[in-house]
């Protein structure tokens, strides 16, 4: 409801005396009957109308009113028809237009408000096109249920949607499944739009990170005229896609295994023009047939993506080799990096880029610019954890190219990326590891 709208239906107003404005505007705060989306207004008689909330200012509590202010003077209720909207009600966050609307419907209903019931509304959401996607933690009360679905109308005029969804814990499953409940609308598909790729997908079945971002941007910056890619976790195309439309990849082989993701998949590569150049692999991709045919290979599971890396491992090049990014959740613990001994820290060792932070250069040995480091930024701390775990798959990848080749690998870290802190001293990291034959 914008402030045209507001006008045309009027409010009820308490007129009384300018010298009584501020002594009923505080009492009618502290009772929550004042209505902020007005301003108080001056009259063409001099008396001024402060509005109030509804049907909320009883017979009682007026005759209470008018019996604290001198015998003869005016306290009395109206109504009126066009009342000014008030400055906060023009610059209202969507927060507070939400909590306003709410309170609204609560009152018409005869329901109590509460700052319990403030507590339990959503500060954040997503937003897909024409559907909000609000968080598991909103709307738990029982209250909630009772006022219906005019309850989600009114939510989502509030936040300028047509449909609402609520988004629940992930599943347990294999697929692992996001637990979305559509609260007003017919079906729960939208479009999202990253760097000019357009994906489809349906938000009680499927799910977006938008922490992904950077590193969809930046597998979008990679070379890869030429290269055939596999992506052994193609999910929607949150990585296939990139490789297609803007790193100039030849050919993508998509591993997906939930049947509502590749269902998506699908329609994104259509949508994109570059159906012609992926092939979709349904089904768990430990099956995989495809052997020896990939210049890159992408694995983007967390918390890890270590089942796939014999997957990745068979289906990489024996002839040249490639690259593999391998994302995985790595605990660091600054104070661990502090324990750690001088020979731990390699002065050769790559940078780690942070997504937006700087790189900075430490005095490896140097506890105390370590220090200051942590202080600065915790992450860079952490590093020589990162560098730990990035040496030690580097290993465990070269044993099974070995295995599998009955030759002699070499692996390489060229970068380490840092995507997105995943939990308190978990970060969601990314390796690009160069393999390639020793002889």
């Amino acid at each position: 409801m914008d402030a045209k709208d507001m006008c045309s239906c009027g409010t009820s107003a308490l007129i009384t005396e300018p010298q009584f404005t501020q002594l009923f505007r505080k009492r009618l705060q502290r009772e929550g009957i004042l209505d902020s989306q007005y301003c108080v207004q001056k009259l063409p008689n001099g008396a001024v109308a402060l509005p109030v909330l509804g049907q909320s200012l009883t017979a009682q509590r007026l005759q209470q009113l008018k019996e604290s202010i001198p015998p003869g003077r005016t306290c009395a209720l109206t109504w009126i028809q066009d009342p000014t909207p008030s400055k906060a009600t023009k610059v209202r966050s969507p927060f507070r237009k939400l909590c306003d609307e709410i309170q609204h419907l609560m009152l018409i209903r005869g329901a109590t408000w509460s700052e319990e019931l403030e507590r339990d509304l959503p500060r954040s959401w997503q937003r897909h096109g024409d559907l909000v996607l609000l968080s598991e933690d909103s709307f738990r009360a029982t209250l909630w249920r009772d006022l219906g679905q005019e309850l989600w109308e009114v939510v989502a005029g509030a936040l300028g949607a047509r449909r609402l969804a609520r988004r629940g814990r992930v599943q347990a499953d294999l697929f692992r499944s996001p637990t979305v409940s559509l609260l007003l609308g017919q079906d729960g598909w939208v479009e999202h739009v990253d760097n000019g790729i357009r994906y489809m997908f349906d938000v009680t079945r499927c799910m977006l990170s938008p922490g992904n971002i950077t590193e969809k941007l930046r597998i979008a910056s990679l070379q890869c005229a030429g290269e055939v890619v596999v992506d052994l976790y193609a999910g929607i195309g949150y990585f296939t896609l990139p490789y297609l439309v803007h790193a100039g990849a030849a050919f993508v082989h998509a591993c997906e295994w939930s049947p509502h993701a590749v269902e998506a998949l699908r329609r994104n590569l259509h949508l994109n023009g570059v159906q012609d150049r992926c092939r979709v692999h349904q089904g768990d991709n430990k099956k995989l047939e495809l052997r020896d045919a990939a210049d890159r290979v992408n694995l983007g599971l967390i918390p890890t993506s270590e089942e796939g890396w014999p997957v990745a491992c068979r289906v990489l090049r024996k002839d040249v080799g490639g690259i593999l990014h391998i994302h995985q959740n790595v605990e660091s613990f600054p104070a661990k990096a502090l324990e750690m001994p001088e020979k731990d820290w390699s002065p050769k060792q790559d940078l780690v880029h942070v997504s937006n932070a700087q790189e900075v250069e430490v005095s490896h040995g140097d506890h105390s610019v370590l220090q200051d480091v942590e202080r600065r930024d915790p992450t860079h701390a952490a590093r020589c954890e990162w560098q730990t775990w990035a040496e030690a798959t580097g290993t465990r990848i070269r044993t099974l190219l070995q295995e599998l080749d009955g030759k002699q690998w070499r692996t390489k870290t060229l970068h380490v990326e840092q995507v997105k802190s995943y939990a308190p001293h978990v970060h969601h990291l990314v390796l690009d590891l160069d393999c390639r034959p020793a002889a």
